[in-house]
């Protein structure tokens, strides 16, 4: 199922390489918004980790997998509120809202960046309903 994103045509683009840790982030939310899933395989590491209250994702075959045929609710969006790029990371603030813009959670999320390559290493999710 396409997402509101994609539905309405908009798309951001991959992230360089060299991009920045904040850049990464947005990158990431971007393309799991689209449902761009290549382009979000792009972003991570291939041993990618993702810790969330409810399970860990080890490997980005496996979280991307679970992204695009497993989860619940793909019509979603991320109201980034605030980043904070300080650091060899990024934490970012927000909110997770459903087709019609209801909020389903907050979160903050929490991303190692791989300086080596410049991709998502890691990413630690906190969510509060």
């Amino acid at each position: 199922m396409p997402s509101r994103r994609e539905a309405d045509g908009e798309r951001g683009e991959a992230a360089p390489a060299d991009a920045d840790p904040a850049s990464l982030a947005r990158a990431y939310y971007d393309a799991l918004d689209a449902g761009e899933y290549d382009r979000l395989a792009s972003l991570l590491d291939p041993d990618f980790v993702q810790r969330r209250p409810d399970r860990t994702f080890e490997g980005r075959d496996r979280f991307v997998a679970f992204m695009r045929d497993e989860r619940p609710n793909t019509d979603t969006t991320h109201a980034v509120e605030r980043v904070y790029p300080a650091g060899p990371g990024v934490a970012v603030r927000g909110r997770l809202l459903d087709a019609d813009g209801e909020e389903l959670f907050a979160f903050v999320d929490v991303f190692d960046v791989d300086a080596d390559d410049g991709t998502l290493a890691a990413l630690e999710t906190y969510a509060a309903e």
